[in-house]
């Protein structure tokens, strides 16, 4: 009985590795926010290092960014909302040695405003 028990958690054990070997790892990248000098953007950056720049998907909303970036059996994800509404249409992009940032301009919050009248 006892090897039975023995051979049944030695086949488990075998498809467990063999089915983490076929997934890729999902790692949040450490991610930097910050405002430019002149405070009219914002800077993120997200360390990636070994990722190709083909690979790299980075989708802006005006209020939130998405980012998968797969590299051998690891593959880096994060989507995050931002505290103040950005312009995703303007937004660029640099990737160097590991590095992405992104300059994201803020909106101009009145840009659409209404005026009350005041009663």
């Amino acid at each position: 009985l006892s090897v039975f028990i023995i051979d049944l958690l030695d086949q488990h054990y075998k498809r467990e590795v063999n089915a983490m070997k076929k997934e890729k790892v999902n790692i949040s990248p450490d991610v930097c926010l910050y405002n430019s000098e002149d405070e009219k953007n914002l800077i993120i950056e997200f360390q990636i290092p070994g990722v190709q720049k083909d690979d790299i998907d980075l989708r802006m909303q005006d209020d939130s960014f998405t980012l998968r970036a797969p590299r051998g059996d690891v593959e880096y994800s994060i989507s995050e909302i931002l505290c103040c509404p950005i312009n995703s249409k303007e937004t660029r992009a640099e990737y160097k040695d590991g590095l992405l940032v992104v300059h994201a301009p803020y909106k101009d919050q009145y840009e659409n405003a209404v005026r009350v009248k005041i009663a």
